[in-house]
């Protein structure tokens, strides 16, 4: 689906800003007015364009705030944490080292957490306990009553945030009485950029002590858990499930057995198998020459070598056959809902791959299309689409009281 660009990568981060909308975090005016000021494949031009944007929003918001605007305070906010992000996207050149980065995903943070304050229902920031430090969080919350409701535990992707999880499902959540518990894992969002944690493949090392921290809460019924996995997450969650039985439903938006399949479509096969056999003397000048001509294969990689601790592309692409639920899978047997996306441009198929492996799990594979505008990675644009199907699905899955 084409939207606003004709560069695959600018149009589909601009959908993702602009399907944001349906849960204030974007005006669609503004998104246009923004992509008017930036050319094709002009990473630069993207992050000072969708900057200025950001900045304004946040301007609105504290002019707001300060005289007692209370709703008007929270959308401005709402809006600028989503162009802050944007903003922050293509910037991977070195992002380890970049204050801008830095700036932009502070932010990011702030404007989220403020707005947070401003919602009509209860929300906590809080800390879980991870391997001797913590996890970043958010409880977002039905009401105060102290009721124990289903659950939804988010888990980001290879490049959401903790506060992207309000717009991708906790606001859907909300308003049909689930409560949500929200995180940045190694790789993700402040984990990543503040704690220096990379993405590991054995995920169920991270949710173990998340699902711990879960249950611990009174809020929380513990028999009505279910997880939601956002982009990779949809693999990260299906591992971590066939490890933990505690999960009552997987939610996987959309379904990957085998991460490395996105590269393998990304590159030329010669090119793989150099990297496979670590000749990464003729694999990598080869890999750096594809990222002078490709956006997405550029921010891919570049943003793989940050977020996985890679020395090199090479390494990035290697590692990733790691993430794969190859001898796992059949240890799954939660209600697993697999989403698939009709013209996923990175995973195309993979959804079907994880139908076949859950040998032990009662699943439902639902393919949203280009036609109701829902067949984009993760049915960006579509968002309410999407949660209608997942929603209708977790009433009628997860146990009653």
């Amino acid at each position: 689906m084409k939207f606003l660009f004709d560069d695959e990568s600018f149009s589909f981060e601009s959908l993702r800003a602009a399907g944001f909308a349906n849960y204030g975090g974007a005006d669609v005016g503004e998104v246009v007015a923004t992509a008017r000021n930036i050319a094709e494949g002009d990473e630069a031009g993207w992050h000072r364009a969708w900057k200025a944007t950001a900045e304004r929003a946040r301007a609105i918001g504290e002019r707001s705030l300060a005289e007692g605007h209370r709703v008007s305070a929270r959308e401005a906010l709402l809006r600028a944490s989503n162009y802050y992000r944007t903003a922050e996207f293509f910037l991977r050149e070195d992002p380890a080292h970049d204050p801008e980065v830095t700036l932009l995903s502070s932010r990011s943070h702030q404007a989220f957490a403020t707005a947070a304050g401003l919602l009509d229902t209860p929300v906590e920031q809080v800390a879980i306990p991870y391997e001797g430090t913590t996890l970043p969080g958010y409880v977002f919350l039905v009401d105060d009553s102290g009721a124990a409701r289903p659950t939804v535990v988010y888990c980001s992707g290879y490049d959401s945030t903790l506060e992207e999880a309000y717009f991708a499902i906790a606001a859907a959540a909300l308003s049909r009485g689930y409560n949500v518990l929200a995180f940045d894992g190694p790789g993700q969002g402040a984990a990543l950029r503040e704690q220096k944690l990379v993405f590991r493949p054995d995920w169920e090392a991270v949710m173990t002590p998340v699902l711990d921290y879960a249950v611990s809460r009174p809020e929380f019924a513990d028999d009505r858990i279910a997880l939601f996995g956002y982009s990779l997450g949809g693999y990260l969650v299906a591992r971590s499930a066939a490890f933990d039985q505690r999960v009552a439903a997987l939610v996987l938006d959309d379904g990957i057995h085998d991460f490395h399949a996105a590269f393998d479509r990304a590159l030329p096969p010669e090119l793989t198998r150099w990297i496979k056999d670590e000749r990464d003397d003729v694999a990598d000048p080869v890999l750096t020459m594809l990222t002078g001509v490709s956006t997405q294969l550029r921010w891919a990689l570049r943003n793989g070598v940050w977020a996985m601790g890679a020395t090199s592309f090479a390494d990035l692409v290697r590692r990733t056959r790691a993430y794969t639920l190859d001898g796992v899978a059949d240890r799954i047997t939660a209600p697993t809902l697999i989403l698939d996306a009709e013209n996923d441009q990175f995973l195309k198929g993979q959804p079907h791959e994880v139908e076949k492996a859950l040998t032990n799990a009662s699943t439902t594979l639902v393919t949203l299309t280009e036609a109701e505008g829902a067949g984009e990675h993760c049915h960006m644009g579509a968002m309410a689409r999407s949660h209608q199907t997942i929603f209708d699905w977790l009433d009628t899955t997860l146990p009653t009281t």
